[in-house]
């Protein structure tokens, strides 16, 4: 086991968590699997020894238990390899909609308790492992490109949290080994969009079927056709690159968004980058 590699996955009860942790476990990884209610795990716990798997209680938004998950992880292990920084909820509604208790609670799980696995990650990337380094992925969504319609406050924490991350790259020493990628999955099977979502009742200007609001709201209902244990072998690839992108597009239309992205801002420049040319002070 002294070989195997070991990794600190948060939101480990469903979705990309879940997938990803069962995919280590069965390559032979090592696991620390937090998550807010440790028994959703029972079926892993039951399958693997110790020394493979540590399933903790952890809720994001409590500095105190992301600061112990932590430390128990340097007990039972003595260091940690990749960081999966993975909890998040989502909320939909316009944002006249929604409410501020909501609103407020993607921000304190999508981006502050994002920001928190990140310092600590850091830290023990840095101090803990020997020889230093680690890998910290930091998953947002294909809404932190890109902003759709009822979707506003959660795109908002998703957008925060690549903004706060790409700075976090430009701050880290490279001698500290320290890799970091933005992993931005988009439409893929998982309970986030049934189990783990809230959907506020829409404000009745926005109740025109027409609006790209209401068409968000019905698309919940689809099934998305993207295969979260084929996504986890990638993200598994991308945690193994000598010299890793600053994002990872996991999806055919958040590849699409990238790109229109990309040629919005080119385009952008080109048509008015020009009107900052006479902006300045002549010395």
């Amino acid at each position: 086991m002294a070989s195997s590699r070991v990794w600190f996955i948060t939101g480990a009860s469903s979705g990309f968590g879940r997938s990803m942790t069962e995919y280590i476990l069965k390559n032979d990884g090592v696991v620390i699997a937090t998550l807010r209610k440790p028994e959703v795990l029972a079926d892993f716990i039951q399958q693997y020894p110790s020394d493979r798997l540590l399933v903790l209680k952890l809720d994001v938004t409590q500095k105190d238990d992301v600061v112990n998950a932590f430390s128990r992880a340097r007990e039972a292990f003595g260091r940690i390899d990749v960081v999966f920084n993975n909890a998040a909820v989502l909320a939909i509604g316009e944002v006249e909609s929604m409410d501020d208790e909501t609103a407020r609670k993607l921000f304190e799980v999508n981006f502050w308790g994002a920001a928190s696995v990140t310092k600590e990650a850091l830290k023990f990337f840095r101090e803990v492992n020997n020889p230093m380094g680690g890998r910290l992925l930091q998953v947002s969504s294909g809404a932190g490109l890109r902003g759709p319609a009822s979707n506003g406050y959660y795109t908002a924490s998703k957008f925060a949290f690549e903004g706060f991350t790409e700075s976090v790259i430009r701050e880290v020493d490279p001698a500290w080994n320290i890799k970091v990628t933005i992993v931005e999955p988009g439409p893929f099977r998982t309970n986030i969009t049934t189990d783990n979502v809230t959907v506020v009742p829409p404000h009745p200007a926005y109740d025109n079927p027409t609006l790209p609001g209401i068409a968000c709201r019905n698309a919940l209902a689809d099934p998305a056709d993207g295969d979260t244990e084929k996504a986890v072998a990638v993200i598994n690839r991308l945690s193994l690159l000598e010299d890793p992108p600053m994002r990872l597009p996991l999806h055919r239309k958040v590849v699409g968004r990238m790109r229109e992205k990309a040629q919005h801002f080119a385009e952008t420049v080109e048509q008015y980058g020009s009107w900052t040319d006479d902006l300045y002070h002549i010395d």
